[in-house]
């Protein structure tokens, strides 16, 4: 019965992982803080940098995620498509039918807002967002998310009347290009640490179009009931924020350079544990589970690919009126944007994390291994084949022993592009929460630390070459091999 044992204790764990409280937050300096705030104070499971809104929306509805910060302004016109200007008892009468309700308002509030080089708004007299309209060639460079909320650039353009044709940063490279005088006008949050520090204005938001951003916790209606004792001890940080403190808490992140995890526990009056500095960054406690959780996604994905792409290869190979539907399906998955496709998988495997990264790397490794299969295939010189048939060969024999042996190198080398890509494509995973070296690299951008990001980017490079090199080994050990 040791079949039995095993089941019992895959259905422990499982049971388990589901009574696990688990908190989300977004890509940017301060929901990344929240998160670990909350993870810290309820002893919750801690999926960061989960990419914008509509993402944390869909894991949040999946169930892969129970809770997560967010603010009053766009759960009313994000989430509930609200132009009015809602409070949270009406929020959460909306809410009631998705299966979602917020509370715990955390104690700020934190709006959006468009700044300038405060020298730049003194000499052209700019004080309010309707004085933009006067000044039609200054660069707009907005976050993307912004660009396309509502609550973003869409009504604010309608609202104001601007002419502007902004085109989209990170908002943390952003305050760089502002500073560097690349554009003249970002995106802001009210509480980022570095408003001060770079010298920039608030324009003033004069016909109230943005509305008002209390933080708050937005979470399944059931988390309170399933998560009682773990809510209880979310429900002490109500009011326990307020704007100078989350400022202050911003500003330990993107300006002293202190990790996320330890910025929540200065502030919980917790011991700190992480040092700075690249070097710090680099071999850091997190780094075996990055390189395992990577290797697992570029690898498991790649076997899933050689075997549903080989064959398709050799189908097409086989049947000629297979040929371009296959090549042009393939090439198609290429051309699907990354953060679009996990995005749309998330409601579609109803999870995040590995599963959805798993599918989108798998789709996006098919093109080179069957191109390169079917590519292999018919080049084999029809002489060797017509002599395999009069040796007495049936089919399956010839393309065992005769095609297949001479395609191997043609078909190794798509399987080695594919791995190649796989390793730089996987970092894009860490955006819905599937982990790896894309967590550094992403926490990197958030906080526009160059240091954060190469000891993400640079682990992923070698690990590129690595596999590479691992791949030119192998296919030489091929050709080499008697056949």
């Amino acid at each position: 019965m040791r079949w039995a044992g095993a089941l019992a204790v895959a259905v422990a764990c499982a049971t388990a992982q589901a009574q696990t409280l688990t908190s989300g937050s977004k890509r940017f300096t301060e929901s990344y803080i929240l998160g670990e705030i909350l993870s810290q104070t309820a002893g919750a499971t801690h999926k960061p940098g989960l990419g914008n809104t509509a993402i944390l929306l869909e894991a949040l509805k999946a169930g892969a995620i129970d809770l997560y910060p967010e603010y009053t302004g766009t759960i009313a016109r994000e989430i509930l498509k609200s132009e009015e200007r809602l409070d949270l008892p009406e929020i959460n009468r909306r809410l009631a039918p998705l299966g979602l309700a917020a509370s715990i308002p955390l104690g700020f509030s934190n709006s959006y807002a468009l700044g300038m080089r405060r020298k730049d708004a003194e000499r052209l007299g700019i004080r309010k967002v309707s004085d933009l309209a006067k000044h039609a060639k200054l660069r707009f460079g907005l976050s993307h998310e912004f660009l396309g909320r509502r609550d973003g650039w869409p009504g604010l353009q309608s609202a104001y009347g601007l002419p502007h044709k902004p085109r989209g940063l990170d908002h943390g490279i952003a305050y760089e290009a502002l500073a560097a005088g690349e554009i003249d006008v970002m995106d802001l949050y009210t509480t980022d640490a570095k408003i001060e520090r770079y010298a920039i204005v608030a324009l003033a938001d004069d016909r109230a179009f943005f509305p008002a951003y209390d933080a708050v916790l937005l979470y399944r209606a059931d988390t309170p009931r399933r998560f009682a004792k773990q809510f209880e001890l979310l429900k002490r940080l109500e009011n326990r924020i307020d704007a100078q403190t989350m400022v202050r808490l911003n500003a330990r992140a993107e300006l002293d350079k202190v990790a996320f995890a330890d910025v929540a526990r200065e502030y919980l009056g917790k011991e700190t544990e992480s040092k700075t500095g690249f070097w710090a960054a680099l071999v850091a406690p997190d780094f075996g589970r990055l390189l395992a959780e990577h290797l697992w996604l570029v690898f498991a994905s790649l076997a899933i690919a050689v075997l549903v792409g080989v064959p398709l290869g050799l189908l097409a190979a086989k049947y000629s009126w297979l040929a371009q539907p296959v090549l042009v399906l393939t090439g198609v998955l290429q051309t699907i944007p990354s953060l679009a496709l996990l995005a749309f998988l998330i409601p579609v495997t109803g999870t995040i994390g590995a599963w959805p990264a798993l599918i989108a790397l798998f789709l996006y490794a098919l093109l080179p291994i069957t191109r390169n299969t079917y590519t292999g295939i018919v080049e084999v010189p029809r002489g060797l084949v017509q002599a395999g048939t009069a040796l007495g060969m049936i089919s399956p024999q010839i393309l065992m022993k005769v095609e297949i042996p001479i395609a191997m190198p043609v078909i190794m080398a798509g399987v080695k592009t594919s791995a190649v890509i796989s390793v730089g494509t996987a970092t894009i995973a860490a955006f819905i929460g599937a982990g790896g070296f894309g967590e550094r690299i992403s926490q990197g951008l958030a906080l526009n630390d160059h240091a954060v990001l190469l000891a993400g980017a640079l682990p992923a490079a070698v690990l590129a070459l690595a596999v590479h090199a691992a791949f030119e080994i192998a296919e030489r050990s091929l050709s080499r091999a008697p056949r």
